[in-house]
């Protein structure tokens, strides 16, 4: 693949939703990675880092590598492997079968060690996930000087998103997330939301952290749903059955949808008043583009129960096709 050809933003839309972790010691690995288990699976990350202890590394690699080379070139999942170290990227890039993978996921990343990483993959045609996980995150400067390095032309091209370690920056406070509430009542609410005004209006996009609670499911909807007021594009899932409850709150709302469609639409005035609420056309252009695409990939909330939800539908439909509509 030509390297110029990269563009993040052309896989962002497999990139939203949920992501799965699996351990690289997988006994299913390959037919995961394929989509023959868990076909509705958007991305997977395969992991070679904190879900692989140090006594299991050579074989969690060893299984990595069968994979690889019996994987199917194509999928409509995209794939990636989470590195454990400069070491472990090394080792992946020199098994055959790499090149099927979208990308890596690379761990612990700051300024200092970033450039070491990239340099691996710079004449691959592999996107980056860089992991913001070390202490580094909790210094703004630090994290400016970082978004400088990654806003580099040859770099930020591969950057498909920034992902938050919710876990290693509780660790680094002494803490691990409660059973009963959201990440964003921990002291990392502050952080997560200073990370989003520090890389977002620069076109670097975020996924939320894991949830690992599996039995509190009422808190992972609750988080999700603070996880897109802040704009995160994702969020990882640990169990296969956090996937599909993720990916229902991308699901848009029927009012949203409407609410959309009528402001980019070229007849709608400048300003104008819809479901009681000032809408304005310069300013939320680019949320109702986001919208439009979000109902695309998964759907509209309810769109079975009225005749208004089709209607919405088929315009969405018609739209996919209408060259002159800009893509978010």
């Amino acid at each position: 693949m030509d390297n110029n050809s990269l563009h993040p933003q052309s896989e962002h839309k497999a990139a939203l939703g949920a992501s799965m972790y699996v351990p690289t010691t997988h006994k299913d690995l390959l037919a995961i990675a394929n989509g023959d288990k868990f076909s509705h699976l958007r991305s997977v990350i395969l992991c070679t880092e904190d879900a692989i202890a140090e006594r299991d590394l050579s074989y969690a690699l060893f299984n990595l590598s069968l994979a690889l080379q019996n994987m199917a070139d194509e999928s409509d999942t995209l794939r990636f492997v989470r590195v454990r170290n400069l070491e472990v990227l090394s080792r992946v890039l020199a098994m055959p079968g790499a090149d099927k993978l979208s990308g890596f996921v690379l761990p612990k990343s700051t300024r200092h060690n970033f450039a070491a990483y990239f340099e691996l993959v710079r004449h691959t045609h592999h996107l980056l996930m860089p992991t913001l996980e070390t202490a580094e995150v909790f210094d703004d400067e630090e994290m400016k000087q970082f978004r400088l390095l990654l806003s580099a032309p040859e770099v930020r091209r591969r950057i498909l998103a920034l992902r938050i370690g919710g876990n290693d920056l509780l660790a680094l406070l002494g803490l691990r997330r409660p059973t009963s509430g959201t990440i964003y009542q921990t002291p990392l609410g502050q952080v997560i939301g200073r990370l989003v005004t520090i890389f977002k209006p620069h076109g670097f996009q975020l996924t939320a952290p894991v949830f690992e609670h599996l039995s509190q499911g009422s808190w992972l909807d609750a988080e999700v749903a603070q996880d897109m007021a802040h704009g995160m594009i994702a969020k990882t899932a640990i169990h296969p059955d956090q996937v599909p409850q993720i990916e229902r709150h991308y699901q848009v709302a029927q009012s949203d949808i409407e609410l959309a469609l009528r402001i980019i639409d070229p007849d709608s005035p400048a300003v104008f008043r819809m479901q009681e609420s000032m809408c304005e056309v310069a300013t939320h252009s680019s949320w109702a583009l986001r919208i439009i695409e979000q109902a695309r990939l998964f759907g509209i909330r309810h769109a079975a129960d009225n005749a208004a939800a089709h209607q919405a539908t088929t315009s969405l439909t018609q739209l996919s096709s209408d060259e002159g509509i800009a893509r978010p």
